[in-house]
């Protein structure tokens, strides 16, 4: 899966699934820009992307600041000239707790940042892909996305959002040559599962045994960083507007049957309902 010279965007990569997947990026010959809140976090990734041969650019950016995104994109394309692959990986998972308990500012500081910061990210860098001729963008989903998640409205809302903003961004740009696809990257040992287990009782009961057994066993981010990788790469030409679980789906098969997939809802939010007055589907 050759991506020798391409750029990507990648965001949140300063710790985590983001970091991960630009260091993935890296091997592969990817020319990488690099952003995160914490200049510092982002700056270690960079110094480990140089380690590996690679060229990079690290940015301090808020994702859920327009005038920061669309300065951050003015810099890639002095930098690199273009860019072929936009990761929208930063997120926040704050408030946990019962609804009528969450900080109403917390709550939409949340929604701000994990879905308004992929449509500002989306909205300044399609414009740049449709003058090249084409793109990738992956977005990371998590946990709400396509079932409940009590006691972390704002965090499942957003990223429920998300996916659907993924499918509805592919119809979109379709024509553009331009794919959109999200990654649901399974349990995954990280900084939020750190907040899981600093919030305790207040994180609900099943929640909070996932984050023991995640933290118990280490869980390492490769299932997800080898999905973004095929999803960026020309092996996923024509997949677009699915949402695809780095650990439960087989998509390494997915080139076998791309046709049967896109001619489907495979992969996609949907609702099944066992009502045979709506066809079995609503």
């Amino acid at each position: 899966m050759s991506l020798q010279g391409r750029v990507a965007f990648v965001t949140g990569a300063g710790q985590g699934i983001g970091k991960a997947i630009a260091l993935a990026f890296a091997k592969e010959g990817v020319y990488l820009a690099l952003v995160a809140r914490t200049l510092s976090e982002v700056e270690e990734t960079a110094t480990n992307v140089r380690d590996l041969g690679g060229q990079v650019l690290a940015v301090g950016m808020d994702v859920s600041r327009r005038q920061e995104v669309e300065a951050t994109v003015a810099s890639i394309l002095a930098e690199f000239g273009r860019i072929d692959i936009l990761v929208n990986n930063a997120a926040v998972q704050p408030p946990i707790g019962p609804l009528w308990e969450s900080d109403p500012d917390e709550w939409v500081r949340t929604i701000l940042i994990n879905l308004g910061g992929v449509f500002l990210c989306c909205r300044a860098v399609v414009p740049v892909m449709i003058r090249q001729g084409g793109g990738k963008i992956i977005n990371l989903s998590g946990g709400g996305a396509t079932s409940a998640r009590p006691y972390f409205s704002a965090y499942a809302a957003s990223k429920a959002a998300v996916v659907r903003l993924t499918e509805t961004l592919a119809q979109e740009v379709k024509e553009h040559n331009i794919q959109v696809n999200a990654i649901a990257p399974g349990p995954v040992s990280t900084r939020m599962t750190e907040q899981v287990l600093a919030a305790g009782t207040a994180a609900g009961e099943r929640a909070l045994g996932e984050a023991r057994r995640t933290k118990q066993k280490g869980t390492q981010a490769q299932a997800a960083t080898e999905l973004a990788v095929f999803l960026a790469s020309e092996e996923s030409a024509g997949l677009t507007g699915r949402l695809i679980s780095a650990v439960w789906d087989s998509w390494r098969t997915f080139p076998l049957r791309f046709q049967q997939i896109m001619n489907s809802d495979l992969y996609t939010l949907r609702r099944i309902t066992a009502d045979s007055s709506s066809g079995g589907r609503t």
